[in-house]
């Protein structure tokens, strides 16, 4: 079991960004949306090259921070989407994609069925801190 995947204790990386901007330079947020449920997928980032390729093939394709190389969500664990639509900010520093899964399914975790679930499949218990696995 991968503990930051799967555990219930609440682990929050304040410093990713900071990191993913010292690496990775001529970055910005993309917030992904699955297009016929509004569910947001993840929040991620892009350069230039990650945004063309993504336009250009109609198909999510991110910057990697921590790999520092670009990323099709979903190319290792089949989970890949489509681009429905590209929307900018108003001062055009973040992006938001609404896209369509291929196969249906989302995250590359799954659940105890096997099943992959939506990337936002625990919440924060606001009594204790603790996490909450909404689909063990």
């Amino acid at each position: 079991m991968k503990e930051l995947e799967e555990g219930l204790e609440l682990k929050l990386d304040f410093s990713k960004l900071e990191k993913a901007v010292g690496q990775s330079k001529g970055i910005i947020p993309v917030a992904v949306q699955h297009a016929d449920t509004n569910e947001v997928i993840l929040v991620a980032y892009t350069n230039e090259l990650a945004f063309r390729k993504t336009i250009a093939t109609k198909s999510l394709v991110l910057w990697s921070t921590s790999r520092n190389e670009l990323w099709e969500k979903g190319k290792t664990s089949g989970e890949t989407f489509d681009l429905v639509e590209a929307r900018v900010n108003c001062e055009q520093n973040s992006l938001l994609y609404r896209v369509r899964p291929r196969r249906g399914a989302i995250c590359h975790t799954k659940n105890k069925a096997g099943v992959p679930r939506n990337c936002y499949y625990r919440k924060i218990d606001l009594a204790s801190g603790k996490l909450v696995n909404l689909d063990p």
